[in-house]
């Protein structure tokens, strides 16, 4: 053939490739919920490419996906994970940086890979790394829609400390390598009893510099001290907050500051696996004896918090080795222990995560003109927060990865 004839059969055949493109998905759901807190009965959703076009209450009469037994919310959001934590192969421990021969770079990506599908599987469509440069790779691979994984955010290494000077150039060294956000640590680890590290000179020389590139600041603090510092000193994001008091809960709340709490997951995922971690950097005896004995007071913080209804309380894990794919528990947890409203719990995942993140225009609310990122399950989690065990279909930008919902 030609290539005059290939041309005009590649013409002919454009306005039916267009026409495939433009095919709207109709997906019939029992129950929704919007992410904001809105709750509806049987519902349609009309989607066109990667976005939701329009929702209704008239029944479709032959959707694409009946899901009409099942409840449908936004893609789950995890503010806070550490994708690239795995346990070795060769011994079964934490992956620690020991020795290059250990561990091929090809190794390392696809554990990565490996984490993000099942974070993906579990109903998590966005998440948040802090984190390590190899998440790059898996970003933009995800971007590109040739790896299956939720949408990823990603801090690169850690800002740690330095003068105020240090602190500003190594933030513009992440943000220049394209880092999407940056992670600040103003304490120690929890397991040595995180103490401030940083002043709130030096938190807003790097917070400031931060937000002078229009990029947002994730603060790892657990004193009520370094939490106070790094809100006075105008940061976006408290991470952990564990040893938070009244005075840190208060300005949270007045300042508007996202606060991300870890209540459960990480804490349960090392005492499970503590012989994977034991005797790896600071994870010592009396490092798990001081985690032990926090957890209940963890848990009074977290039920303090909760009695301020202007504390913007945002969900993220902290996930690593041992933990990819059970994102759920902890909000499972904050429910069940914590006594958090159920409702609230999900609107904590969904669009209030979404605005921790810059990103509530585009995911985390089920309307029209937001990406089309949306979970179903078994059950309702606004009456039972359980039901997020049971996700049976996910799709992310229009694509479905999971769809086991007529197997049940």
């Amino acid at each position: 053939m030609s290539k005059t004839l290939l041309a005009l059969s590649a013409a002919a055949l454009l306005p039916c490739i267009l026409m495939a493109q433009e095919t709207p998905i109709t997906i019939r759901a029992g129950q929704l919920l919007d992410g904001t807190g809105a709750a509806l009965g049987p519902t349609t959703i009309v989607i066109q490419g990667s976005t939701i076009a329009r929702i209704s209450d008239a029944a479709a009469t032959t959707p694409t996906y009946d899901l009409s037994n099942l409840t449908i919310m936004p893609g789950g959001i995890d503010t806070h994970v550490h994708i690239a934590s795995h346990f070795d192969v060769i011994d079964g421990r934490v992956h620690r940086a020991r020795d290059e021969s250990d561990e091929t770079p090809q190794d390392l990506i696809l554990y990565v890979a490996e984490n993000a599908y099942v974070t993906l599987m579990a109903g998590i469509t966005t998440m948040q790394s802090l984190g390590a440069r190899v998440d790059r790779h898996i970003r933009d691979a995800i971007a590109r829609g040739v790896l299956p994984g939720p949408r990823l955010l990603t801090s690169y290494e850690w800002v740690t400390a330095g003068s105020e000077q240090h602190l500003r150039a190594t933030v513009r060294e992440r943000i220049e390598a394209g880092a999407d956000l940056v992670k600040i640590f103003a304490s120690r680890s929890i397991r040595e009893g995180g103490v401030p590290t940083l002043s709130e000179a030096q938190l807003r020389a790097a917070c400031g510099e931060a937000s002078a590139h229009g990029v947002r600041s994730v603060i790892h603090a657990h004193a009520a001290e370094a939490i106070v510092s790094a809100v006075r000193a105008g940061c976006t994001t408290i991470e952990h907050g564990g040893l938070a008091n009244d005075e840190a809960l208060d300005l949270m709340a007045s300042a508007g500051t996202f606060y991300d709490p870890h209540t459960h997951l990480v804490l349960q995922n090392y005492f499970d696996n503590k012989p994977r971690f034991l005797g790896v950097g600071n994870y010592t005896e009396e490092g798990f004896a001081h985690m032990e004995r926090l957890v209940p007071t963890m848990l009074e913080i977290f039920k303090n918090a909760l009695q301020r209804p202007a504390l913007k309380i945002i969900f993220g894990t902290d996930a690593l080795a041992g933990s990819h794919g059970d994102n759920w528990e902890e909000l499972i947890y904050r429910v069940q222990t914590g006594g958090q409203d159920p409702m609230a719990a999900v609107v904590s995942a969904t669009s209030l995560a979404a605005a921790s993140l810059g990103m509530q225009d585009e995911i985390g609310t089920l309307a029209p003109g937001f990406r089309a990122d949306l979970i179903a399950m078994q059950g309702n989690p606004a009456e039972d927060i359980t039901a997020l065990r049971r996700v049976v279909f996910v799709m992310k930008d229009g694509k479905v990865y999971k769809n086991v919902s007529s197997e049940r």
